[in-house]
């Protein structure tokens, strides 16, 4: 079993696993130049290119884990949503879902007739990776969110307007995501991924008490599924400091953390029974080596030798990163377990 599925499972490995989100996409030239032709809708139709994407990565960087090249917006298509993704700022919804019957339009999700070029993409990768594919998904709170918005928000006034005011319609599109995004994770499972992570980016902007009360029940369900499919599941969110015990409380074998706490401290907030994922923030990159190193190495101190640790970034690669600064920063996970006692079960 590779290093990266012990770590989901909390067993010893021989070194600390590192991958990071979008380390697939924007950063790398190659795929800048490949977004000169085609759109990232268009790359996500052809399975050829998103397993190009993939792998390219995992190639380049040397890292534990693939991650599907895809957006989360992707199987939004499949029920009936028009929206455009726009570079450096995110989806548009064309028709934002405000009222009941906004929601009565949304159509059954079906993942072979939708995503059928994402699913060859994941046979393809798995046939030539030599390391885990992680598949994904966004999560029902952070896909809601940018359908009642219309897009990216800094507030969220109109979603958390509609949750609290309107419960029978915030159920109902929950229900809808919540079937949508089981379906669209476990069809990749079926399909050749070996672990599922479930992104709920924008969570953060809730209490624990309206998490636990209006997100968490739909977010169990989903990892309820994921479970019986038999792989692992992390479970991630970005300013999400005060909901740690909370998203852990609904699910997922590992809980991914961003940089706004300690990785102790979240880790003493989620429990010893996870796994944790993270957490250097994203910007480091973009400093001198030195500093980079610095700051792993206190990420990595805080971990105190526990299995259980990936390391990755608290949210995604930054596209002006160095892939030089990427590559160094692998090699320096990897090297930093041989400088410390032996990793503990």
């Amino acid at each position: 079993m590779s290093r990266f599925l012990r770590a989901c499972r909390r067993e010893p490995v021989d070194r600390t696993p590192v991958w990071f989100m979008r380390q697939a996409g924007r950063s790398q030239p190659e795929y800048r130049a490949l977004r000169e032709r085609y759109s990232l809708l268009e790359i996500c139709a052809h399975s050829d290119l998103v397993a190009d994407v993939t792998l390219r990565s995992v190639a380049q960087l040397e890292v534990d884990a693939a991650i599907l090249f895809a957006d989360i917006t992707v199987p939004l298509l499949g029920i009936g949503v028009a929206f455009d993704l726009q570079d450096g700022t995110g989806p548009r919804i064309h028709q934002p879902l405000r009222v009941q019957a906004d929601v009565d339009m949304l159509r059954p999700f079906e993942p072979e007739s939708t995503i059928e070029a994402l699913l060859d993409g994941i046979r393809l990768i798995r046939r030539s990776s030599p390391v885990p594919l992680i598949g994904f998904a966004g999560a029902p709170f952070t896909l809601a969110s940018y359908l009642i918005e219309g897009g990216p928000s800094r507030d969220f006034l109109r979603t958390k307007a509609l949750m609290r005011t309107e419960p029978g319609l915030w159920d109902d599109l929950m229900e809808r995501l919540t079937t949508m995004t089981t379906a669209y994770l476990t069809t990749q499972v079926a399909s050749g991924a070996s672990a599922v992570q479930l992104f709920d980016s924008w969570v953060g902007c809730l209490s624990p008490a309206e998490y636990t009360m209006s997100v968490a029940p739909y977010v169990r369900r989903i990892f309820d599924a994921v479970r019986e499919s038999g792989v692992p599941a992390i479970h991630f969110g970005t300013g999400t400091a005060g909901l740690l015990g909370e998203m852990a409380a609904a699910g997922g074998d590992v809980i991914g953390v961003d940089w706004r706490i300690a990785l102790s401290a979240a880790w003493a907030r989620i429990g010893a029974d996870r796994a944790i994922q993270g957490n250097l923030d994203p910007s480091v990159l973009l400093a001198p080596r030195d500093v980079v190193q610095t700051q792993a190495a206190a990420v990595l101190a805080q971990a105190a030798g526990r299995a259980g640790h990936i390391f990755n970034l608290g949210h995604g690669v930054l596209p002006d990163t160095p892939q030089e600064a990427l590559r160094d920063l692998v090699q320096f996970v990897h090297s930093y377990r041989h400088q410390t006692a032996e990793v503990r079960a």
